[in-house]
């Protein structure tokens, strides 16, 4: 069964503004959409998701990957590589504690992420290095030789 509605001259659904201090649905609407949806959900700023973004460089002899993840120890990172598939996993925890004359509070942060890449045949897994610095995580992958690009090779006519 439907129901019929009014609709006012102005053509439209959503009543005027009233002189009354409550807000209206299509204000709340706005207000929800122009609000960021962290700060809606979580109850404190270090709550919010982490997802380093990645850069990864190919040369002629290897494949670098640079993660930006600052605030981290080297020590926070796990670096895998199975079936060739690299896998690099992160997890810290923040401890805040306040003292009060009433009570002690202590609020726990964890920041944890993985990210996955598939890896070419090509890649020399054995001579694979890491390093952590100023919050730039690299990991450069060599290629193998028979996979690195030669130089041209010029071919003289006989």
């Amino acid at each position: 069964m439907s129901q019929l509605i009014h609709v006012p001259e102005n053509g439209s659904l959503v009543p005027k503004q009233s002189k009354s201090n409550f807000p209206t649905l299509s204000s709340w609407i706005n207000e929800l959409f122009d609000r960021d949806l962290n700060q809606m959900w979580s109850t404190s700023n270090e709550a919010q998701a982490f997802i380093p973004q990645v850069n990864i460089k190919e040369t002629a002899d290897a494949y670098t990957v640079e993660m930006a993840a600052p605030g981290l120890k080297k020590s926070d990172f796990e670096i895998d590589i199975e079936h060739q598939v690299l896998s690099i996993s992160a997890n810290q925890e923040k401890k805040k504690e306040e003292d009060n004359e009433k009570y002690t509070r202590k609020e726990f942060a964890y920041t944890s992420f993985k990210r996955s890449f598939n890896l070419p045949e090509t890649i020399a897994e054995d001579k694979i290095k890491a390093q952590y610095s100023e919050g730039i995580l690299s990991i450069v992958l060599p290629k193998k030789d028979e996979a690195k690009q030669q130089p041209p090779r010029r071919i003289k006519i006989s």
